[in-house]
């Protein structure tokens, strides 16, 4: 360790035979610009980005940084899909006819899902900054699209404008959804991958949050179940333009710099074929992965079940705004409770990852029995008879079913970062990463487009109910093997590294930090020299 007397006094002779002293290294010398020499030591001037911030007692990391760069893309998610879910909280899109949602969905989840498993070779080949960029678009399209439909309730030809703008956002959300989920994933030490997760959970879904406010300020004295108004479908698209430019600011992963000096681990030189065979190395290199896949099927699979057949379904336009905010309210709270416990110094990682399934399969009983006794109480032919009057906030049985919603949206979040978590538990490399998140929401949006596509056909909500029940129990059962036997506390860097391209040495750290100041002070020397 450098202590910080050492840090002070350090010094580089020059930089043009790049050498450097007190075993601080100079990693990439093409990140240096120019530098001068006074007799107190060392000067040097630094690319902007970079450069770490010190406000007072505050250290800002560099722009490179994953820190910021995870912020920046949970800053993006918070303007589009988070604004999205909002509108989708709503259930049928703000309408009150489902129907057309749910045909949206269809499209949407079906090109999601096929784009999905081919979208971890599209990132790694045009980059993070652009393909965040182009799924920014697609959720201002689909918006525009339902606000159309809105303008112009009675013309045809807007619902073909409306199955396009849901089928383009699926190919947009695909790429948008994988280069989030490698930042998020890749770049992170082990030790920090589910405080990174609970951290963009938190700030996308605060989206959905400030995003529910708009509805519910819109309609506050609606007691009745009615479509929400143009404005709400305005302010909504303004958000989401806003979150489409945002991401161009962000930077490209070969430019990511890590506290301790290592790089995020890509191809060399990246082609379409290079990146295909890549999608087949993924899955020979950790087969297992296989095992996971039901979760991955599962994960969006309730959404149609809560939103439609619980939301949308029982509750006043007021309400269901109030629902939706406290839903995605308690996924903030759960994903900070369960992200840092997953990466607790408590045990082992293996065994974290095994208490972790157990914990779930334990909750996934609870909850949804629960929720099977609220389901007996109403069938889609009761809530859909004229005499049925929409439950309201100011209904003397509201209380019970807003707990259990709730109760929905903790559970989401705990079910999203066990399955980021142990995907992180796999690999650390880039590369790989965007592969299996790529298979993570080609696998989602399959099972998003069955369940929209059986909701439209308007089946009973028990079956419906049943459905998600019997998914969830039984996908944690089928990945049990993966985690209690193939779990590793720390992922193989040589295999991590395996037909990239890449040099060991300038993916592997450059320091051993064992003091936080210490390691702030010299990762930002060494980093930006």
């Amino acid at each position: 360790m450098i202590g910080n007397t050492q840090i002070q006094q350090d010094t580089v002779s020059t930089l043009s035979n790049k050498k450097e002293r007190h075993n601080i290294e100079v990693p990439w010398p093409n990140q240096m610009k120019s530098s001068e020499n006074n007799e107190k030591g060392h000067v040097v001037k630094r690319r902007l980005m970079y450069r770490d911030f010190q406000i007072g007692s505050i250290h800002i990391p560099c722009y490179a940084s994953p820190p910021v760069q995870l912020f920046m893309s949970s800053i993006v998610c918070f303007l589009c899909p988070g604004m999205f879910n909002a509108l989708a909280g709503l259930g049928g899109g703000g309408k009150v006819d489902t129907k057309l949602a749910d045909e949206m969905n269809v499209a949407l989840y079906s090109t999601f899902a096929f784009f999905g498993f081919f979208s971890g070779p599209i990132i790694n080949f045009l980059g993070i900054r652009i393909t965040l960029a182009i799924g920014g678009v697609g959720y201002c399209v689909y918006t525009a699209s339902l606000l159309t439909s809105v303008i112009h309730p009675d013309n045809s030809s807007v619902y073909a404008f409306n199955i396009f703008g849901g089928a383009f956002l699926g190919f947009c959300a695909a790429l948008l959804w994988t280069a989030q989920g490698t930042i998020m994933v890749s770049y992170p030490h082990e030790h920090q991958k589910g405080h990174y997760f609970a951290w963009f959970w938190a700030i996308f879904n605060m989206g959905a949050v400030l995003g529910s406010l708009v509805p519910l300020a819109q309609n506050f004295h609606v007691t009745q179940n009615r479509t929400v108004n143009q404005n709400t479908y305005i302010i909504f698209l303004v958000l989401m333009i806003l979150g489409s430019v945002l991401a161009l600011c962000l930077c490209n992963a070969k430019n990511v710099v890590r506290d301790d000096n290592s790089r995020v681990i890509l191809m060399k030189n990246p082609t379409v074929c290079s990146e295909l065979i890549g999608m087949w190395e993924t899955i020979k290199f950790e087969w297992t992965v296989i095992f996971l896949f039901p979760m991955f099927w599962s994960s969006n699979w309730f959404y149609t079940y809560q939103q439609n057949g619980i939301n949308a379904a029982h509750f006043s336009t007021r309400a269901k705004a109030l629902n939706s905010l406290l839903y995605y309210s308690a996924q903030i709270l759960a994903a900070f409770f369960l992200g840092y416990c997953l990466d607790s110094d408590y045990k082992s990682r293996v065994w974290r990852g095994r208490v972790n399934l157990v914990f779930l399969f334990t909750v996934t009983s609870l909850l949804w029995g629960i929720g099977y006794l609220w389901q007996r109480t109403y069938t889609r032919k009761t809530v859909t008879d004229q005499s049925f009057s929409p439950t309201d906030w100011k209904s003397p049985n509201y209380a019970g079913p807003l707990i259990l919603y709730i109760c929905y949206g903790a559970y989401d979040a705990l079910w999203q970062a066990s399955v980021y978590w142990y995907m992180g538990a796999l690999s650390n490399s880039g590369r790989r990463i965007a592969n299996y998140i790529g298979f993570y929401k080609g696998l989602q949006s399959a099972g998003s487009a069955v369940t929209w596509a059986i909701d439209s056909h308007k089946i009973n909500y028990m079956s419906e109910y049943a459905s998600n029940f019997g998914l969830l129990s039984g996908s944690l059962l089928i990945a049990a093997p993966m985690i209690f036997f193939k779990l590793k506390n720390t992922a193989n860097l040589e295999g991590d590294i395996l037909n990239t391209g890449e040099d060991i040495e300038k993916v592997r750290p450059k320091l051993e930090l064992t003091d936080n100041t210490t390691s702030k002070q010299v990762s930002y020397r060494a980093r930006t020299l």
